[in-house]
């Protein structure tokens, strides 16, 4: 009822609105959820590291700087692979690991690449382009097994030397 309607006895929208509030039951089941979150986070963040210790020598294999005394909850673990350095790019190694039921994402699409702002104007240098043609997200889920984790790990060595 709150979406950027304005006070009409109809529906009317001056502008685009959202209205993101969970039911009373999503919130509910949220709240149980916090109760596992820092054995979850503690999961992502030894995935996150394993990748990095794993594949971070690979040749072209990058990871975002994590710097002394900062913390990431590794909610994600994504990294860029220069295609000139690492003899292959990130679409080898999705489609690759894709061709085994494992599933890899390119990192998001940037905005002014979107096909709904095609007209906006754009603003900031190349950085986000970049990151989207050569960054990949592998499998960080807190449920990944170990055995799991090596499988991903090794399918990645081998596209890439």
């Amino acid at each position: 009822a709150t979406q950027a309607r304005e006070p009409a006895p109809h529906y009317e929208h001056e502008q685009v609105g959202f209205n993101y509030r969970l039911s009373n039951l999503l919130a509910a089941v949220g709240r149980g959820q916090l109760e596992g979150l820092e054995d979850k986070v503690a999961r992502r963040h030894q995935i996150g590291l394993r990748y990095r210790e794993e594949l971070g020598d690979l040749p072209g294999v990058s990871f975002p700087l994590i710097r002394d005394g900062e913390r990431t909850n590794h909610w994600l673990t994504c990294a860029t692979i220069d295609p000139e350095v690492a003899g292959r790019d990130r679409e080898a190694v999705r489609r690759h690991l894709r061709g085994l039921g494992i599933e890899a994402r390119p990192v998001w699409k940037p905005m002014h690449r979107q096909p709904v702002f095609a007209d906006a104007q754009i603003v900031g240098g190349p950085v986000s382009s970049r990151l989207f043609d050569t960054g990949l997200c592998l499998p960080s889920g807190s449920s990944l097994s170990d055995a799991e984790q090596d499988e991903i790990i090794a399918e990645i060595q081998q596209v890439l030397r």
